[in-house]
């Protein structure tokens, strides 16, 4: 019987039908009525055993990763409590009954989804419960879904049970270019979010009402439909649209990133690294960020000043020519914001729209494809997602994006650049994370690894991996040599040990993820000046690995 019927007693008195008092029980709405120890939980697409979405915690150190909502109840009323969950050792339980407090686990799931329950009955005066659900220390990170409390209301509010969306009408395309397009659609009411469908194959999911496509082919047709989702499901798609690329004649368009793409950092400066023009830099590397921009004395706006004295004379009427021929060539040549030394800050609106404005200005005079974000002083994401959405509108489909912070940065997904990344994960390209530098940190598994080893540089990565990311948009950054960095360098050989591993599953250490992602980024490296000084023993060998990857 539908939550919120009549139940008709022998008596012939009419009772209300048990309702779930669990307040976003599907997490469809992030975290809200929920609390997770220590940022340990956070809201994925995958996997999901209802709707669009579900919760990921995961347990560290002494944290098990604890996730309770306090629900109101009535007194002397007895109350079913269950989850879907997928993980090991993964508890559920309610205190505060006023009675027997209950706990119940599992040792495991087997790969998929299954349902924990267990009952309680509350106290003559009990009216609020915590129910929770929580990991087991040294164990990996857990998926929950679908968490229930079911009885009498206690009065607290109910979730409204979901229907499915309509299908979104007026589908539109726009902004062609001999790479990609620009998808819109009008907002469905009740809809989460929507999945876009390219020749019937869904390539994204986004929250707004429009969607860069981009890595198409010149002059070619396909067709797209766009359908909206929410806690009851995926609606019907509307109806199909085509969207042509351009023939990419003329104007020098950004090219495509490849699937697998191999990242270097251009040094605009002399540090005792070769000194290079951008002519200069192997053809190893498809995306070459030039580094660094440059603050102004307007809060968030960027500027770029070639350092012609220190390269040499290297003028910029050469440099745009650089950039232009490395383009020509199909490499994404952008503009690194940031560094160790970097002291951009984006705070409010104003400096948000500062920053997309004075970005989008350089990538029109020098020809830069798009930026990269390395901030190493910290980001404000609802801001810095501002600005890099605002960017990305003005630049079109063809837009690169990337990112580069440190592993402290990427340990949780509540932290700033995690939820940045995460929130732009519509337009972002890769998440180059700097795997050196760093010390010791926690991996996926729980456990501690110490920088220089494979299972340092595959630990860690999972955690992107399954913190929200795309594989794609995940690749290994490490310095080029020794002399690139104060700690953290590995051989060539690590690196593709860890390009294995995480690809294939093969050339692991001790840490073995839980499947393999085949379609992985790639790798990055400080510096490209740096690897010219080793004499590009680097590029030469991760290089291939990353272009050979499956």
């Amino acid at each position: 019987m539908a939550a919120g019927g009549l139940t008709t007693l022998a008596t012939g008195t009419a009772q209300a039908a048990d309702v779930n008092v669990v307040r976003n029980a599907g997490f469809e709405s992030g975290l809200s009525h929920w609390t997770c120890t220590s940022g340990s939980g956070a809201v994925v697409a995958s996997p999901v055993y209802a709707g669009a979405a579900a919760l990921k915690a995961t347990p560290a150190g002494q944290d098990n990763a604890r996730c309770s909502q306090t629900v109101t109840v009535k007194p002397n009323s007895t109350y079913t409590l269950s989850e879907q969950v997928n993980g090991s050792y993964v508890y559920l339980g309610a205190t505060g009954t006023g009675t027997q407090d209950v706990s119940t686990w599992t040792p495991g799931t087997g790969g998929g989804f299954q349902k924990l329950s267990t009952t309680f009955t509350t106290g003559p005066s009990t009216t609020q419960v915590t129910v929770y659900t929580h990991g087991w220390y040294g164990q990996p990170g857990f998926t929950v879904d679908e968490f229930s409390v079911f009885g009498p209301d206690g009065g607290g509010g109910t979730d409204p049970a979901p229907t499915l969306p309509g299908a979104p009408s007026g589908t539109a395309v726009s902004g062609q270019s001999a790479s990609g397009l620009t998808l819109s659609w009008n907002a469905v009411g009740g809809a989460a979010g929507y999945h876009v469908y390219q020749d019937g194959v869904r390539v994204k999911t986004v929250t707004g009402t429009s969607s860069q496509i981009t890595g198409l082919a010149p002059s070619t047709s396909y067709a797209f439909q766009v359908s909206a989702y929410n806690a009851a499901g995926e609606g019907a798609k509307a109806a199909s649209v085509t969207g042509t690329t351009t023939s990419g004649g003329g104007g020098n368009p950004n090219p495509s990133v490849p699937r697998h793409a191999l990242t270097g950092y251009w040094q605009n400066f002399d540090n005792g690294a070769t000194v290079q023009r951008i002519s200069d830099v192997s053809a190893q590397y498809d995306i070459i960020a030039v580094s660094f921009a440059d603050a102004t004395a307007t809060p968030g706006a960027i500027a770029f000043n070639l350092d012609s004295a220190g390269l040499g004379g290297y003028t910029v009427a050469q440099f745009k020519a650089d950039v232009a021929a490395k383009k020509a060539a199909g490499k994404s040549v952008i503009l690194s914001i940031g560094g160790e030394k970097g002291t951009i800050s984006v705070g409010d609106s104003a400096s948000a729209n500062n920053l997309a404005n004075s970005a989008y200005a350089l990538m029109q005079e020098y020809g830069f494809s798009g930026v990269d974000i390395d901030l190493e002083n910290g980001l404000n994401p609802t801001y810095m997602t501002q600005a890099l959405h605002a960017l990305a509108a003005k630049a079109g489909p063809s837009f690169v994006l990337t990112m580069a912070p440190q592993t402290i940065d990427m340990q949780s997904t509540q932290g700033g650049y995690f939820k940045t990344a995460l929130a732009v994960k519509d337009i972002l390209t890769v998440v180059n994370m700097q795997y050196y530098n760093s010390g010791s940190m926690n991996g996926c598994d729980g456990n501690v690894y110490s920088q220089g080893s494979v299972d340092f540089l595959t630990a860690l990565a999972c955690i992107q991996l399954e913190g929200g990311l795309d594989p794609s948009q995940v690749g290994i950054g490490v310095p080029a040599s020794p002399s690139g960095a104060g700690s953290g360098y590995v051989s060539p050989a690590i690196v593709n040990n860890a390009l294995d591993c995480l690809t294939k599953g093969t050339g692991c250490g001790s840490f073995k993820p839980s499947k393999a992602y085949p379609s992985l980024r790639g790798a990055m490296t400080w510096s490209t000046n740096w690897d010219a000084k080793a004499g590009s023993a680097w590029s030469n060998a991760v290089g291939p690995k990353v272009h050979g990857l499956p």
